[in-house]
């Protein structure tokens, strides 16, 4: 018998945590952080604390109430043998976003995770790059220890070693991404021990399904769709769009789930009426492709005497190599921060295409040594370029900075130039103010601004993003149906997505969940 429970996910968009199981054995399928319920309490100053290890999750249900988390990460008021246990063979990741791989780091050290080379390849270099939230340390951690007897305080001692978790890749991995993987973690502390259990390929795993793992167009590299074999076939689309520049890989996993039993699809954009970056414009909810985003994008850089500053998404490594290619085109050159580049070197060992050979490295100031992460980068190829240079000859570059990289401007100190946002609308109260911030640091620098706007509702600035400097990272309503189609499943099941109204009116087959309920398929 094949059961299914969506955890998270199930009403909302985000925080994926499904668990399929066949015949008493199971898999989840992600394990994201669900930033709409973490917003709700919790901002930049206002955190999770890492010393109560689950304790805080566990009160706020931003985490099921289930006996299957690090007991390093269980204090002493924390009472998980109460709580039901799952028998889990592995973990799958669908994408290396946190909102579907926040969360696994807190799953219990022997179950091993399921992933591409590039998604498990990007975790690790987040983690090394600290760019993490408590609970991401998937590849690898540090056991905690009671601060006291008392044991309700968890610390990590400095001088733990770290502990690898066992990984198995989607493909054959690599050279390259075996030596990475099994790299001392660089970190400040990074004299610890590491001996990371050998990376393994998925035909070699011990998991009650047969797995088929197929790579989805979206706007992460290393995204992932699967199939899954068992009692019944089950297919799995993580996230997925049909207008980025890897689409046909998109209709290729749609063409292998033919007919598959059940379909658990997200349906991010189904729930809404407009399409991302709509404007001012009364906008179809078909998508920009990425090729309209390069074109619109390029005018703005060709056009442009002065500093082009381009912000986008953090890990959007597709995007960044669409600025790359902009600003060689226009003869300029590229500047990317010392952790872009560290992803970018990161992604050569899994496939060696030479993508930090052709950026710069912003060298920013600061009074501490540079981690050791920054000088791999260096000793690796990495070309640094400081403001000095910048503020000479501004017209002949690019500079990949976001709203958190700004001050950095204060340097460079151009007068005048383009900034182009190429990313998401705001989704939140937090971001809302994050954009009025930016929106002051343009002003401040007179700079031209291209892909977002400020105006006024209630007498307050709010922002809005212009159509055509972005494409979204998920499928259309028209795309959805498309797939869905083609698919053909028994069994619609939608997550990750606001949209159920649509799902029920557009298929006759769909099946909505209810967080935490127990469907038997």
């Amino acid at each position: 018998m094949v059961s299914l429970t969506v955890y998270d996910g199930a009403g909302g968009i985000g925080g994926n945590k499904i668990f399929l199981e066949d015949q008493r054995n199971g898999v989840f399928l992600d394990f994201g952080m669900n930033f709409s319920k973490n917003s709700k309490y919790y901002e930049e100053f206002l955190k999770a604390r890492s010393s109560r290890g689950i304790h805080d999750l566990l009160r706020l249900n931003f985490i099921p109430k289930l006996n299957i988390y690090r007991s390093d990460l269980i204090p002493t008021d924390v009472s998980v043998d109460k709580f039901p246990s799952l028998n889990i063979c592995a973990a799958l990741i669908s994408h290396a976003h946190m909102d579907h791989c926040g969360y696994m780091g807190l799953l219990r050290e022997d179950i091993p995770v399921i992933g591409s080379c590039t998604s498990l390849a990007l975790m690790k270099a987040m983690q090394d790059t600290q760019n993490q939230v408590f609970g991401s340390d998937v590849t690898y951690c540090t056991f905690k220890s009671k601060f006291s007897e008392e044991g309700f305080v968890l610390e990590s001692k400095r001088d733990a070693p770290y502990v690898g978790r066992t990984l198995y890749s989607t493909t054959e991995p690599c050279a390259g991404l075996v030596d990475f993987l099994n790299m001392r973690p660089i970190a400040p502390s990074s004299k610890k021990k590491f001996n990371p259990p050998p990376i393994q390929c998925l035909s070699c795993g011990t998991i009650p399904f047969e797995i088929s793992a197929y790579p989805v167009d979206h706007s992460i590299y290393g995204a992932t769709a699967f199939i899954l074999e068992g009692t019944k076939n089950i297919a799995y689309t993580g996230d997925f769009r049909v207008h980025g520049k890897h689409a046909e890989q998109t209709r290729e996993f749609a063409n292998r789930a033919r007919g598959v039993d059940i379909l658990i699809t997200e349906g991010t954009r189904a729930g809404r009426e407009d399409a991302e970056n709509a404007g001012s414009e009364t906008c179809p909810t078909n998508s920009v492709s990425e090729q309209t985003v390069y074109d619109t994008c390029r005018a703005v850089v060709d056009e442009s005497s002065s500093l082009v500053v381009a912000d986008f998404s953090a890990r959007n490594i597709e995007r960044l190599e669409m600025f790359l290619d902009i600003a060689q085109k226009s003869g300029r050159s590229l500047v990317a921060t010392a952790k872009d580049a560290y992803i970018l070197q990161t992604l050569n060992r899994v496939e060696p295409v030479g993508r930090l050979e052709e950026v710069l490295v912003y060298d920013a100031l600061k009074a501490e040594n540079k981690s050791a992460w920054e000088d791999l980068v260096v000793a690796s190829g990495g070309r640094l370029i400081g403001h000095r240079e910048i503020s000479c000859d501004p017209e002949q570059y690019v500079v990949c900075f976001s709203f958190f990289d700004m001050n950095h401007l204060l340097d460079i100190s151009p007068e005048g130039g383009d900034y182009i946002y190429s990313s998401c609308e705001a989704f939140s109260e937090e971001m809302v103010i994050d954009f009025q911030r930016l929106w002051e640091w343009l002003l401040y620098f007179k700079m031209r601004v291209h892909g977002l706007e400020m105006v006024k509702e209630n007498n307050q600035l709010k922002p809005r993003t212009v159509k055509g400097f972005h494409a979204s990272g998920h499928a259309s309503r028209e795309d959805l149906e498309e797939i869905i189609t083609q698919i053909d499943p028994g069994v619609v099941i939608p997550v990750h997505t606001t949209g159920h109204q649509w799902f029920s009116k557009t298929f006759d087959t769909v099946q909505i969940v209810r967080e935490g309920e127990r469907l038997e398929l």
